[in-house]
Formats: structure tokens, sequence, C-alpha cells
């Protein structure tokens, strides 16, 4: 997509499934949000999580699709019940959960948009991995970059209940 179109939106993060939409907050706060991302990676369990082909929203976004995943919507809920009561200000997603992991976004223009999809839309690709751990990105003004990493529950039982 670099190459071919310019588009380099989508190399300015490490390949990652959005849980939480971008929010602003103080930098002093994070101690306190890195505790609560703990308690909820603790309440996890891993679990598989698999890429079947691509996908985009048009006119703008191409992606690399994730097949229907129990587990991963329990998880963003389990995320979004908790930053719902918490005092982050952390907006509500009112549109529904579509995990992807993006190719190419806002600088993919709209005059390529057609060349480009035309290329993914039929092209095959699978992928699968074990989801073992929440990270926390913050931008840097120039790209985003995981500045925290809380691993999932590895024992039997869950410490939390959140």
């Amino acid at each position: 997509m670099h190459e071919k179109f310019g588009c380099k939106v989508g190399l300015k993060s490490p390949a990652h499934i959005t849980l939480v939409p971008p929010f602003w907050m103080h930098e002093e706060k994070e101690q306190e949000l890195t505790l609560d991302v703990n308690a909820i990676s603790l309440s996890t369990r891993p679990f598989a999580i698999a890429i079947k082909n691509f996908s985009s929203f048009k006119p703008r976004t191409i992606y690399a699709d994730i097949a229907t995943n129990e587990k991963l919507k329990s998880l963003k809920a389990t995320i979004d019940n908790f930053f719902s009561k918490a005092d982050y200000k952390i907006k509500t997603e009112t549109r529904p959960f579509h995990p992807h992991i993006t190719i190419a976004t806002r600088d993919l223009h709209k005059k390529d948009f057609h060349e480009a999809w035309t290329f993914f839309e039929t092209k095959k690709f699978k992928a699968e991995w074990e989801a073992n751990a929440l990270s926390l990105l913050r931008h840097n003004s120039m790209n985003w970059e995981v500045i925290y990493t809380s691993a999932f529950n590895m024992t039997r039982k869950s410490l939390y209940n959140i």
C-alpha cells in the first residue's frame, strides 16, 4: 500500500485490534489506567484469533478481516462495561464492533480506493494466533507506540471478576 499508493498511516502503529477508540487523558492517570488494564487482563484467558481474507470500509479503509469470535466480542463487552463506569471520559463507541487490522486508511485517496480494493478483495489470506495480552498505545505526535502490555491470566481460574 505504501509503495503503490503512498499510504503511510497504516504503518504508524503496530498491527492491532482496537478495543477502545482513541481518547485523550492526562499522563498522570496512566498508572491508574495500567492497573485497570491489569484487572481486565487477569480476568481474561488466552484465546485464538483468526484472520480470514480482507474487507473494507468504503471508500477509504482496507483491512485484514478478523473471523467472528465470541471470546473477542465478550472481551470487548467487558472492556466497554468496565470503562463506562470508570472516570476516564472514554467515549463509548456507538457503531457495532467490527474487529479488524487496518492496512490502509485515511491517506488512501478515494480516487485510488477502487484500484487498491480490486487487488485485495479477491486475495485469500488466513492466519491464526493466540491473543494473550492487552496493550495500551499512546500517540507520540508522530505514531502510535505500545507503552504498556498486560498478559492474560494463564491459570485455570480468574483472579478477578469484572
